[in-house]
């Protein structure tokens, strides 16, 4: 298993359960992607993140152990401290972590990329995966690999087109790429400043949510958000859905399009994109948009929320049938492009959608998704029942189904 975040904690509670041998190789920390924004709140109920094969661990490991409500909205740091950490340390799971191991590719065993094509022979050797941790780089080997490493750190570019702006390239170390704790640990990187915002998401949202919410107190900051598609006047850049059933996430667009409308400290610029940065002297940067709003502009910090893809260097040498616009798995594409964007309509695809030539070789979780946004957790638990159907070759296999969920 590829991955410690909450889709490879479940994988290797599953396989250990069914009595697999499972390593979980993880580059940093457990968690360590839920973490960096473990100070938001989820859209998502707590009995929709957690499943029920981990809830039955969690209770016989530790009779006293109690989960958060079923409706409760729980932060990142909420599901990984009273879920992923004590499942992570469960006696079934606790001995296959292989913390501050990175996983640097994964190949078969004397076999290259354009080798033995549809042909079953191909899945006779087992795979190789080259891996680094402390003492330095060495080879290990696996009959079946499932990557977990989602796409989280792995940002797409801010500039036209996705590509990266001028400038951006050198800068990126200094631009944030994801949700700071703009209330908390990093305030005072925004208090009093001028700040862009880049996306017309949630990720983008959130932010400029909470750089409201610190203005009121910090009245010297400004922000500058910068969205690439044309909203009309009182809709705003985030879509929303009629009697959406996620209440935090309608109240977040809500607010966020007044806030874009409203002028004041927010100043919202649709139809822009951003050229060029170059960087100040003594901090900041000079800004230059193109678009409805050309000109140049000069800003404190940047945000940009402009998504995630995977990162595909880790298998380069299988054969992975990527989607041609998602890179995510071809046949789980197709299956996700016919159902529409919004995270509850996504369909429940089966097990062949999440096969590749490589066989033995899965991608689940966030990742399985590419550059698409709409993940749950509860589809990746679905995910895994249906790759260890395939594994443990049992059609009918579903070990959730064969515990009882505690808020039934």
């Amino acid at each position: 298993v590829l991955g410690a975040g909450p889709i490879g904690i479940e994988a290797a509670l599953y396989g250990r359960y069914l009595g697999y041998d499972v390593d979980v190789y993880e580059r940093g920390p457990l968690a360590a992607n839920v973490q960096q924004w473990g100070h938001v709140r989820m859209f998502s109920p707590w009995r929709w993140n957690v499943s029920t094969l981990g809830l039955a661990a969690l209770a016989a490991q530790d009779p006293a152990w109690r989960p958060l409500e079923p409706d409760r909205l729980p932060t990142g740091q909420e599901l990984v401290e009273r879920y992923l950490v004590p499942l992570a340390h469960s006696d079934l799971v606790v001995d296959s972590l292989r913390l501050g191991t990175e996983v640097l590719a994964v190949g078969r065993e004397g076999l290259l990329k354009g080798d033995l094509v549809a042909d079953e022979a191909r899945s006779e050797p087992s795979f190789r995966l080259l891996v680094r941790d402390r003492q330095g780089e060495r080879y290990t080997t696996a009959d079946v690999v499932l990557d977990c490493t989602g796409t989280f750190g792995n940002h797409n570019w801010l500039g036209t087109g996705g590509l990266p702006a001028l400038g951006e390239l050198a800068a990126a170390s200094q631009i944030e790429y994801g949700l700071p704790d703009i209330a908390g640990a990093d305030r005072a990187r925004y208090a009093n400043r001028r700040v862009l915002v880049i996306g017309g998401g949630h990720s983008a949202a959130t932010n400029v949510l909470a750089l409201a919410s610190l203005a009121e107190e910090e009245p010297h900051t400004r922000v500058l958000w910068v969205v690439r598609r044309a909203f009309s006047a009182g809709q705003g850049p985030l879509a929303l859905l009629e009697h959406d059933p996620l209440a935090e996430r309608e109240r977040l667009a809500r607010e966020a399009n007044r806030l874009a409308a409203g002028g004041g400290k927010i100043e919202c610029l649709p139809q822009t994109s951003v050229r060029s940065l170059i960087p100040r002297g003594g901090g900041g940067f000079v800004v230059s948009l193109e678009g409805a709003h050309a000109g140049e502009r000069e800003v404190d910090q940047i945000i940009a929320n402009v998504g995630w893809r995977p990162d595909r260097r880790i298998y380069e040498e299988l054969q992975v049938h990527e989607c041609y616009a998602t890179a995510g798995p071809m046949k789980l594409a197709a299956a996700l492009l016919a159902a529409g964007g919004d995270c509850l309509a996504q369909p429940a695809v089966g097990a062949e959608a999440l096969l590749h030539p490589e066989m033995d070789y899965y991608i689940l979780g966030a990742k399985s998704y590419g550059r698409r946004s709409p993940f749950l957790l509860r589809t990746g638990h679905q995910q895994i029942r249906d790759v260890f159907r395939i594994i443990f070759d049992r059609p009918n296999l579903d070990l959730y189904a064969t515990h009882r969920s505690p808020y039934e």
